[in-house]
């Protein structure tokens, strides 16, 4: 399994290569060469299986046995899901009307992020203590992410985080999981601003690679793979769990549907990238005020507004879906020049319109939006479908 960035200046990489990375040299963003395919009897093969179990299943797929052993990894994977509150690390609730929740906050800080960033950070430690290196975590903000990679990486040796979130813009629990962290390799700033406007800066520094090098710098923001590659297993779980596949005689798969609280776009993204690998998912992006997903998919219109707008959801206030880069480099067949264009001209005048046929793809591939209006009700109708699932 080898890597490659979205806009085409990097190929070849390898995951521990791109586990200690951020924004790849060319502004891009990681992503698998080729994704491998899950056959309908290898994920009826799955349906037994805990979250922690496929979470090792789909890593496997990813990280090749000769760069960390398959026992080594079980044994990482089992040690990061183990200090959640409830067996398994996760729950899946069943409502009424054929909804169900899958619950994702059962880690330290109350957020889906532990899932995904507990297993980054004890991949990491894996590689330092193996090469007896330091590394320096650069972490922006909108809330959440602060908080649990703090915690996901407190105490460990051989890694600094440095966090900075958006002054009066974030919650007084988010502000306090991340100032009252007393650690020695913690490092909390507010800037003034929004999450969007801190992310400038950070991408400017991962373009410098002799700075990148020289300080060993890294991100825990889902601009980094491996924490997409985990949220796999949100998605995965929730299939398994919820579609009735082991009931289903021959290869045509039932569909599920996922409702996806977005803002950087990672989760959903993950989604995509399952989705691409054979799972049959209907995705629906719900988003705030903050509505670049929304306007993208209805009408190719991938631009952001004049300035971030505060809601209730602080963690999704943020008009950057930079996630959304893979989404566009997976739905154009890894179209990197078009992506490179594309992004590019997104990050210099903050708004781009997306070429017909790409717009098309997106609009039809089941990434569906969804918007809650300002008083709280949904901005346009919701069909009512059995077997809906939604992540938090």
């Amino acid at each position: 399994m080898r890597y490659c960035s979205t806009r085409g200046g990097v190929q070849g990489w390898g995951f521990q290569q791109v586990l200690f990375s951020g924004y790849a040299p060319d502004g891009g963003m990681f992503m698998p060469e080729a994704l491998p395919a899950l056959s309908p009897d290898t994920l009826k093969l799955w349906t037994s299986m805990s979250y922690p179990e496929l979470v090792l299943e789909l890593c496997s797929l990813f990280i090749p046995h000769d760069v960390i052993p398959h026992d080594d990894l079980k044994d990482l994977l089992s040690q990061a899901l183990y200090h959640f509150s409830v067996p398994g690390a996760v729950r899946l609730v069943r409502l009424e009307g054929g909804l169900c929740l899958l619950e994702l906050f059962h880690g330290e800080t109350l957020a889906f992020k532990d899932l995904a960033m507990r297993c980054t950070a004890h991949l990491l430690q894996y590689f330092l203590r193996k090469e007896n290196r330091r590394a320096v975590v650069l972490v922006g903000t909108s809330g959440d992410t602060g908080g649990s990679a703090i915690r996901s990486v407190c105490g460990l040796q051989g890694l600094d985080v440095v966090v900075v979130f958006p002054r009066g813009r974030i919650t007084s629990i988010q502000e306090r999981q991340m100032t009252t962290s007393l650690e020695d390799n913690v490092h909390v700033f507010a800037a003034d601003g929004s999450s969007d406007d801190i992310d400038v800066p950070l991408r400017r520094l991962f373009a410098d690679q002799d700075l990148v090098k020289r300080h060993g710098l890294m991100s825990l923001n889902s601009v980094n793979w491996v924490r997409i590659l985990v949220q796999l297993a949100h998605f995965l779980y929730a299939y398994l769990q919820l579609s009735g596949i082991e009931q289903v005689k021959g290869h045509v798969l039932p569909s599920l549907e996922v409702v996806v609280p977005t803002g950087g776009a990672g989760n959903i993204a993950a989604g995509c990238i399952l989705k691409q690998m054979g799972v049959p998912l209907r995705l629906v992006a719900m988003v705030n005020r903050n509505d670049t997903v929304h306007r993208a998919v209805e009408s190719g219109d991938f631009s952001m507004a004049d300035s971030v707008k505060k809601t209730l959801a602080s963690a999704i206030d943020i008009q950057d879906p930079y996630n959304m880069e893979r989404v566009f480099w997976l739905l154009s067949g890894g179209d990197s020049a078009l992506v490179k264009r594309l992004m590019e001209e997104f990050q210099d005048s903050h708004r781009t319109v997306l070429p017909g046929a790409l717009h098309k793809k997106v609009l039809h591939s089941n990434c569906i939006p969804r918007q809650i209006s300002r008083s709280g009700t949904q901005g346009r109708t919701y069909p009512r479908t059995a077997g809906r699932n939604a992540t938090s």
